[in-house]
C-alpha cells in the first residue's frame, strides 16, 4: 500500500494524492494545487509525505501561481 498526502506548514492535511497499491517501479503523481474540497490553495510552501509499508518520506514543495 502507498499512501501520499500534501500538508500545510501547520500539519494540516491539505491533499490526498494517492491511496492504494502501485507495481514496483517509478511512478509520477502531479498536484494541480486544490485541497480536498476542490479549493485552490494559497501560493506558499507545502509539505508532501510519502508512505510504504515501514518507509516515510516528507519533503518540501513551492506552490507558486
Amino acid at each position: 500500500p502507498v499512501r501520499l498526502e500534501v500538508f500545510d506548514l501547520l500539519g494540516q492535511r491539505v491533499r490526498l494524492l494517492l491511496d492504494g497499491q502501485l507495481t514496483e517501479g517509478r511512478h509520477e503523481m502531479v498536484w494541480d494545487g486544490r485541497d480536498d474540497q476542490g479549493r485552490t490553495a494559497a501560493s506558499g510552501v507545502y509539505l508532501y509525505q510519502l508512505r510504504s509499508g515501514s518507509v516515510r518520506q516528507t519533503r518540501a514543495l513551492l506552490l507558486i501561481y
